[in-house]
């Protein structure tokens, strides 16, 4: 009963959210409170919310000071040279800014943070995809993907929480899987390859006049007449070109449906209006979308203090990876100490705490409802459950097998499980069904870790929260497009694992 009721709750939980009939934070507390009832164990509720909760608490204080934290740096101008690094790559076109948010979210992995890839990676694209018409979901996706195989590091926390399951070194298991995990990195870069080429062909390309060695930032983009369904199109400028009138998308107003906004009017005529262009950093973007981008003259940049916030930045960063401190107070300690320094004035720092307090409530919010929905799913029973039937369902003849079938398993269970709840709870048991017929605990180590890539974008990460958020997607919109490319990529480095014999 509480196996059947654990699968209907989450397949309702999905349905109702990708057919936008609830919001995610409704969902998250409406749904398992109803099922507790259907349980019989709604006397309960209240200790399971408060017991999921307690878990969560650390999380959702985390990503409230990183949000705080990265947004200062963000603010200060830290990640500028990187955004001006991929816009050079990306020179407007479609294709290349795809490509470059899955490089960029790749990068900013190394980390091994989750929300801070996201913060990052999304502040530093969201103004291109805006200005150029393209898809918000592909840069979720793209992100999310390039994240999820990244995750898998051994500071990453699935790593670590295997070893620790099985008792292994982490370093044997991480080790041998890193063809594997290239295999898998390769193939989303691919993956964002193919899906910018459908975005070029969809919105067309913006085309840098005149001096195409300056700085994506100081060069002027020239649009030409709308494409196909409505998305900005643009044909190649003569070199050298000066100003003219144009009748496509004017930068600076943003549609609130993810499209440019059309306009006519003669084009930019100096590198600051270019700039503030392609940033969407004007004022009006700040007030439509609430999102400042990255405008290279906006008055929260601090370049004296450049150097100081690299340094706080990698320290604070160094010591989140050799655990001198719980993270939450690391960021805590970082957020205090970047505002103090670089906003020293009372005013200046309640502006910029007003300024990310929306992302801020919107993702604690999140994860305090998930902390509802992860109550109800450990402390009804029905994880449990549900992880004890589809165990029990492997047919013994499978029992040599045991690798392939961890690694099939690890995607739909650390999706609709938490990292902890698999690797503590279904992990060991899988090993123990391995190990009956001779298969090495290190194997189905190395095969637990393939589903990451799918479990970045289930409802029960809160740094996916970070993501949506950030980028103004629907969880919803986000989780149609990206499941399926998430699940293949997870199949890809499986299959790449047992190709390699490292599975």
């Amino acid at each position: 009963m509480l196996t059947f009721l654990g699968f209907a709750m989450i397949a309702t939980f999905l349905v109702l959210i990708m057919l936008k009939k609830m919001s995610p934070i409704a969902a998250l507390v409406l749904i398992p409170a109803l099922f507790c009832v259907f349980a019989g164990k709604g006397a309960h509720l209240g200790d399971y919310v408060i017991d999921g909760v307690g878990k969560l608490a650390p999380t959702a204080a985390m990503l409230m000071f990183a949000i705080v934290y990265f947004g200062v740096m963000i603010d200060v101008g830290l990640f500028d040279p990187i955004v001006r690094g991929i816009l050079r790559f990306c020179k407007a076109d479609p294709m290349r800014v795809v490509v470059g948010t899955a490089v960029l979210a790749a990068i900013v992995s190394l980390d091994g943070d989750g929300s801070t890839t996201f913060m990052i990676t999304v502040s530093a694209m969201y103004p291109l995809y805006k200005r150029l018409g393209l898809s918000l979901v592909v840069m979720t996706g793209v992100a999310a993907t390039a994240n999820g195989v990244m995750n898998t590091l051994p500071w990453g926390g699935p790593t670590a929480r295997a070893a620790t399951a099985l008792k292994l070194d982490a370093a044997d298991i991480f080790v041998p899987m890193i063809p594997a995990l290239a295999v898998g990195l390769l193939f989303v870069f691919v993956l964002a390859y193919v899906l910018g080429v459908k975005e070029r062909r969809r919105v067309g390309m913006l085309v840098l006049p005149g001096q195409v060695e300056r700085e994506a930032v100081e060069e002027e983009l020239v649009p030409a007449a709308p494409g196909a369904s409505g998305a900005p199109a643009a044909t190649e400028a003569p070199a050298g070109s000066g100003p003219g009138t144009s009748s496509g998308p004017v930068a600076g107003s943003v549609a609130g449906s993810g499209s440019v906004a059309a306009g006519a009017g003669p084009a930019p005529a100096s590198a600051t209006a270019s700039a503030a262009a392609l940033h969407a950093g004007g004022d009006a973007a700040a007030s439509e979308d609430g999102f400042q981008g990255l405008d290279p003259h906006r008055p929260t940049l601090r370049p004296r203090l450049y150097w100081f916030n690299a340094g706080l930045t990698v320290a604070l960063l160094t010591a989140m990876i050799m655990e001198l401190l719980p993270i939450p107070v690391l960021f805590l300690l970082g957020a205090a100490l970047a505002l103090t320094v670089n906003f020293p004035h009372m005013p200046d720092q309640k502006a910029r705490i007003a300024a990310h307090a929306d992302n801020v409530l919107n993702v604690a919010g999140m994860v305090f409802a998930a902390a509802v929905f992860t109550g109800v799913l450990t402390g009804t029973g029905m994880v449990k459950h549900m992880a004890d039937w589809l165990v029990g369902a492997i047919p013994e003849g499978m029992g040599p097998h045991m690798a392939l079938v961890t690694g099939l398993l690890s995607l739909p269970l650390t999706y609709f499980m938490s990292n902890d709840g698999f690797y503590f709870g279904v992990l060991p048991v899988l090993a123990e069904a391995g190990a009956a017929h001779g298969v090495s605990p290190l194997e189905i180590a190395r095969a637990s870790l393939v589903g990451q890539a799918l479990h970045m974008s289930s409802p029960l990460v809160p740094a996916v929260y970070v993501l949506v958020g950030m980028a103004k997607v629907e969880f919803g919109d986000h989780t149609r497009f990206t499941v399926k490319w998430a699940a293949l990529t997870s199949l890809v480095v499986l299959a790449a694992g047992m190709l390699f014999g490292i599975i």
